[in-house]
C-alpha cells in the first residue's frame, strides 16, 4: 500500500489519555431533551478496526490543533467502530439539518406530510446566515415552496430558512427531538432553531430585522468582545445542538440499512445527500473517484482566532458495496481552513486505503 501523505506539522492539539473500554453501548436514549454532557475521552477501536488505520488516525489527530472528534464505523462485512473522543458532545451546526430532514420524511412515511405539499414562507420566516431562498421571499413578499424543494435546498445548499420552514412544518424542535428519542439515536441533541441559537451564540437576543441583509453581522459587531466570548464559551462547553461522533455514525448506519425510514424515503434522502454542494474540499475530496459518497456539512461562528463547529458527516460506499459511516467534528480550532480540509481528507482517504484489511 502506498504510504499516505502526512499533514503539515502544526501546534500540538489538546490530548486525552487512551484507555481500554468495552464495546460502546448501542442506542443510548436521552433522558431528556438536553442530556448530561459526557466527559471528553479518547476511546480505542472496537476489535476489528485495522491497526494501521488506528495508528495513522491517532498520529494526525494528536497534532491537529483544537478539540476534534472523529468516528468511523464499518457498516457491512463485519461491523466495527473506531475514533477519537467518540463520546464527547460537539456542536453540530448545519449537520443537524440531517435530523430535520429525517423527521419530515418520517412524517411523509406516516402520511402526515406530503412531498408535494406547499409551505408558505414570508419575511417573518427568514432566518440568518446562509439562506439563498431569502431573495425570492423579499422580492415577492411571500412564496410557496414544496416540501421536496425545501428538503433539497436545506440539505444540498444548507439553506437556513428552508430548514427552519421544514422544522416549523414538522412541529418544531420538540418534534425532531421526539424523532431522535423514538428511533433511539443516542447522544444527539437538537437546538431551538437557527435564529435563536445563532443569536445566543453571538451574545444577542434575536430580532427579526437581523434576517435582512447583513444586519445580524452589524449587530454582532456591536457586542462587547468579552460578552461575545463568554456566550461562545458557554455554547462550546455545553452545546445545545451537541452530538457525539459515535451517535452520529450509528445513526447514519441505521439510515443506510433502512432502519429509520421507508425504502422510498431512504433512497430519497440518500440521493439528496449525494448532491450536497457545501464542503467539496472536506471529506469528499479524500474519497476515491470510484467510491460513492453522501454527506452533510456544518460550519459555526468564528471569533478569531478560533473557528467553531467545522464539521462533515457522511457515508462512504466502496466499489464492492461495503459502507462506512464517518463523522469529523471540529468543536473549536485555530487551524486555518486548508489545514482543516486536509485533516478531513486524510480521514476519508485513510478509510479507503485500509478498506478490506
Amino acid at each position: 500500500m502506498a504510504i499516505l501523505s502526512v499533514l503539515s506539522a502544526c501546534v500540538a492539539a489538546e490530548r486525552a489519555p487512551s484507555r481500554t473500554l468495552p464495546a460502546p453501548v448501542v442506542n443510548r436514549p436521552l433522558p431528556s431533551q438536553k442530556p448530561p454532557t459526557p466527559a471528553a475521552q479518547v476511546r480505542p477501536a472496537v476489535v476489528g478496526a485495522p491497526v494501521g488505520l488506528e495508528n495513522l488516525l491517532n498520529e494526525q489527530w494528536r497534532i491537529f490543533p483544537g478539540r476534534t472528534g472523529v468516528a468511523i464505523m464499518r457498516i457491512d462485512g463485519g461491523e466495527w467502530i473506531t475514533g477519537k473522543r467518540v463520546d464527547a458532545l460537539f456542536p453540530q451546526q448545519s449537520v443537524s439539518k440531517t435530523w430535520v430532514a429525517l423527521t419530515i420524511l418520517d412524517l411523509v412515511d406516516q402520511n402526515k406530510v406530503r412531498l408535494d405539499q406547499k409551505i408558505r414562507i414570508t419575511r417573518d420566516d427568514l432566518a440568518v446566515f446562509h439562506q439563498p431562498i431569502r431573495d425570492s421571499v423579499i422580492a415577492n413578499g411571500e412564496i410557496e415552496v414544496t416540501v421536496l424543494s425545501l428538503l433539497e435546498q436545506a440539505i444540498i445548499g444548507s439553506d437556513n430558512t428552508a430548514n427552519d420552514s421544514l422544522l416549523r412544518t414538522a412541529g418544531g424542535p420538540q418534534a425532531v427531538q421526539n424523532f431522535l428519542l423514538r428511533k433511539k439515536l443516542g447522544a444527539i441533541r437538537f437546538g431551538p432553531g437557527e435564529r435563536l441559537m445563532q443569536s445566543a451564540i453571538a451574545g444577542l437576543e434575536w430580532r427579526q430585522e437581523y434576517a435582512i441583509g447583513r444586519r445580524f453581522y452589524a449587530a454582532r459587531a456591536e457586542v462587547p468582545l468579552a460578552t461575545r466570548k463568554a456566550a461562545l464559551d458557554r455554547y462550546l462547553a455545553d452545546p445545545v445542538d451537541g452530538a457525539s461522533p459515535e451517535a452520529i455514525v450509528r445513526a447514519l448506519a441505521k439510515l443506510a440499512k433502512g432502519e429509520l425510514l421507508s425504502p422510498a424515503s431512504t433512497r430519497l434522502i440518500l440521493g439528496i445527500m449525494s448532491r450536497t454542494s457545501s464542503g467539496p474540499n472536506r471529506l469528499r475530496a479524500g474519497v476515491p473517484a470510484d467510491w460513492r459518497f453522501v454527506h452533510k456539512t456544518g460550519t459555526g461562528q468564528i471569533l478569531p482566532p478560533v473557528a467553531t463547529g467545522y464539521n462533515d458527516i457522511g457515508i462512504m460506499t466502496a466499489p464492492d458495496g461495503t459502507r462506512y459511516a464517518v463523522a469529523v467534528m471540529m468543536g473549536s480550532t485555530t487551524a486555518p481552513i486548508p489545514q482543516r480540509m486536509s485533516f478531513m481528507q486524510f480521514v476519508s482517504r485513510t478509510i479507503a486505503a485500509y478498506h478490506g484489511q
